[in-house]
């Protein structure tokens, strides 16, 4: 298997997709109520979907960049506004973390080796 994509709740889809497109994704799909995004390195996407009930997401998307503090300099100068300035974790990963303008959160990072092989991996299966 592999993962085709995540969608995202957003209450505001022409806000939501110009916020994404500022952070560099390109969208690939364009409607009032679903958008989707191409991620500029590897072939992942991710869509939006409006959702005009009140909600609250606790999911957290990641995306990964090798720059990543020359990135975070990039979308500040943008405009976007970051909860957590890039910092090095404990579990071996330096990220930053910011919300799109409808709460979902999202982490940028880089963990390089790490992110498939930590010291503490496993290999469980069936």
């Amino acid at each position: 298997m592999n993962l085709n994509q995540v969608t995202l709740p957003v209450n505001d889809m022409e806000e939501a997709a110009s916020f994404y497109r500022k952070m560099g994704f390109l969208q690939i799909v364009d409607t009032p109520h679903y958008a989707r995004f191409e991620c500029p390195e590897g072939g992942a996407t991710f869509s939006l979907s409006l959702e005009t009930d009140t909600f609250t997401n606790k999911t957290t998307i990641y995306f990964e960049h090798q720059e990543l503090d020359q990135l975070v300099e990039q979308l500040i100068a943008k405009g976007l506004e970051f909860s957590q300035m890039p910092q090095d974790m404990s579990f071996l990963w330096r990220e930053a973390i910011l919300f799109d303008p409808s709460g979902n959160k999202i982490k940028l990072y880089w963990a390089g080796e790490n992110r498939l092989n930590p010291p503490w991996r496993v290999e469980k299966s069936g």
